[in-house]
């Protein structure tokens, strides 16, 4: 059994080409649509009703709640099949796709991805603006949420997934995001993605806004708490407090032995930053990323001098610069630190602990 979520709002005028081409994509299958409609003005709830008569359709029309997210998790409780397939009712997601989404899961997936961004898949006739924000929204999401940095669309609206996923699983999203709310919560073992073509929307209006943005951020950060992200970057934000004051105190005792000059504050800014890598390796080691010792001492050790050396670069330049602008060299080893911080976590979070 077959469950085809389609949460709803205005979408009226897409519903019955909608519905149509979901049934004979999916003929000899046993299936069932689950509209859940918002009270849309349009009465797109009415027509659902209408098509009910002639198809395996189910209405839900929800007066009290509002969004996306609920609403694909109000389809999850209402169905009854044991694969469900969560899309959009605009038509921009193709129902011919949908065989092939359930394919993967009868192969051995948990959860198959409709992809613009795997090798096949596209996305059609958008502004540089929208393709712009998708990709950014998924390099954001891939960095901040090391558990999905190996999905190429994990904000994807159209998916497929088998019930026990989902299933006593509490999910709390934010915004129209629910497919990374379920990677990150959700019980399961192999995602696929499937590619597809993005195409036009067919009829009525996009729903992104900078609300939906703002919420997307949200959700990340959320996302982030939940899997102990946040706390972890607190940790290396006080060990890297730690290697600032290693790092001063030697650069001042480093300059003073060796004296001023821009060479010689150079050098002794090199060395004052491998102590201080030593100092934040065995802090980060024995504690920020303790339960994620998946490699060798030597391996991580030798990674980690990597991601601080990448992170070194770009604060020795900025370091340079300042000072050659006629900053004192104090105030610029500060700023160049901050800027290679994050250089820093990312690489250490995804490589040397990853």
């Amino acid at each position: 059994m077959i469950s085809i979520i389609v949460p709803t709002y205005n979408e009226r005028e897409n519903l019955e080409e909608l519905v149509s081409r979901i049934s004979k994509a999916l003929e000899g299958y046993e299936f069932e649509i689950i509209i859940v409609d918002d009270d849309s003005p349009d009465k797109t709830w009415e027509k659902a009703q209408e098509l009910a008569q002639k198809y395996p359709v189910r209405v839900i029309r929800r007066t009290k709640e509002k969004g996306l997210s609920s609403a694909v998790i109000r389809g999850f409780k209402e169905a009854r099949g044991d694969i469900f397939v969560v899309m959009d009712a605009d038509l921009q997601h193709p129902p011919e796709v949908i065989p092939r989404l359930i394919e993967a899961i009868e192969s051995g997936a948990d959860i198959a991805i409709g992809s613009r961004y795997v090798k096949g898949g596209k996305v059609e006739n958008w502004y540089w603006w929208r393709k712009l924000i998708s990709k950014g929204a998924i390099m954001i999401g891939r960095v901040a949420l090391p558990k999905i940095r190996n999905i190429k669309d994990p904000v994807s609206g159209f998916f497929a997934l088998r019930r026990g996923v989902v299933e006593n699983v509490k999910l709390n999203p934010v915004g129209f995001k629910i497919l990374l709310e379920i990677l990150i919560k959700g019980k399961y073992s192999r995602v696929v993605e499937v590619p597809y073509a993005f195409g036009l929307r067919h009829a009525g209006e996009s729903k992104l806004s900078q609300k939906q943005i703002f919420n997307y951020l949200r959700h990340l950060y959320r996302l982030m708490k939940w899997e102990g992200e946040i706390d972890r970057l607190i940790k290396f934000s006080i060990v890297g407090m730690s290697g600032i004051v290693v790092n001063q105190f030697f650069l001042w005792l480093f300059a003073n032995i060796l004296g001023g000059g821009i060479a010689n504050l150079m050098i002794a800014n090199f060395f004052a930053t491998e102590l201080a890598i030593l100092n934040n390796f065995t802090w980060n080691d024995l504690w920020t990323f303790r339960d994620l010792k998946n490699k060798p001492l030597y391996r991580r050790l030798f990674s980690f001098h990597l991601a601080a050396l990448s992170g070194a670069v770009v604060q020795w330049v900025i370091f340079g610069a300042l000072v050659y602008l006629g900053m004192h060299y104090l105030i610029a080893n500060l700023i160049g630190i901050g800027f290679s911080f994050i250089v820093r976590f990312l690489v250490n979070r995804h490589i040397t602990w990853g």
